[in-house]
């Protein structure tokens, strides 16, 4: 079995067909379009399916099936795809701070990626959902960093760092991490217990992302939220399970699985929101 991603797949998948060779055209321009493609879900936890990490897993999903995953699933397919590449990658592991206090100590539940170019080391990440960095970020570089989106800035605080966004009207921290590499079985385990443990927010929520050209759309439980560039926030409730599958494929452009239990858990969780 081969541990390869099948790499022209995914270059159809994200509609790329330029030059291949490893720089920072190229993997600002994959990064983009990456996000602009593979939707951040959580369909397959909510729904009570396994979460498969291993190459052909998320090939089979992510590429074949035209699904989206949450960090695991789309880091470790970036991974994959930007080593094939020739890119000098290692994954990393950080703690979310969310709407959070700094002093919070959160389990290690997020991944990301840094790339070395040159002597410089990027911050990439992929799957961050609803304010996933859509540009690569230095990690020598503690002002802000734009992006197609929001500014980004990573701050050093001794042996680690913070990435924060800005985010409304201020600065916002989305998590902390440092520079020790990870390996595929820490992922498993963490994608195991959010993706089983009953109060984890990925099997009791919907949460559904994309961010393009047009702006970012964020599906929480019934809320979409629509963020277009240089515009105010557009915000909807959602009432029927037919207008939560809509904005699901539409909006998130997302492929639905075939589940018998899809209809009937959407339909549980708005009646939960409206009690």
């Amino acid at each position: 079995m081969t541990n390869r991603v099948d790499l022209n797949a995914y270059l159809e998948r994200i509609d790329y067909r330029g030059p291949r060779t490893p720089g920072l055209s190229l993997l600002a321009e994959l990064q983009r379009r990456h996000i602009a493609t593979i939707p951040f879900e959580n369909l397959s936890p909510f729904l009570g399916l396994e979460v498969e990490l291993s190459p052909r897993g998320l090939e089979r999903k992510l590429i074949d099936q035209k699904r989206g995953g949450y960090c695991y699933e789309h880091n470790l397919l970036f991974k994959n795809i930007l080593e094939q590449l020739g890119f000098q990658v290692s994954g990393l592991g950080a703690r979310v701070l969310w709407e959070q206090p700094y002093t919070a100590r959160p389990a290690v539940s997020h991944m990301l990626l840094r790339v070395t170019l040159d002597e410089v080391d990027y911050l990439v990440d992929t799957g961050f959902g609803a304010l996933t960095p859509t540009a690569p970020l230095r990690l020598d570089r503690v002002g802000p960093q734009e992006t197609a989106h929001e500014p980004y800035r990573v701050l050093h605080l001794n042996d680690h760092f913070l990435l924060e966004a800005y985010a409304g009207n201020g600065w916002k921290t989305l998590y902390r991490f440092d520079l020790r590499e990870l390996w595929q079985a820490d992922y498993e385990m963490a994608s195991w217990y959010l993706s089983h443990h009953p109060q984890s927010h990925f099997v009791t929520n919907l949460v559904a992302c994309r961010a393009d050209a047009d702006g970012r759309r964020n599906l929480n439980n019934q809320r979409l939220s629509i963020y277009p560039p240089g515009g105010e926030r557009q915000r909807r409730t959602l009432s029927s399970v037919a207008e939560v599958l809509a904005v699901l494929e539409q909006e998130i452009g997302l492929r639905l699985p075939d589940h018998p239990a899809l209809e009937r858990r959407v339909a549980d969780l708005l009646a939960a929101g409206a009690g």
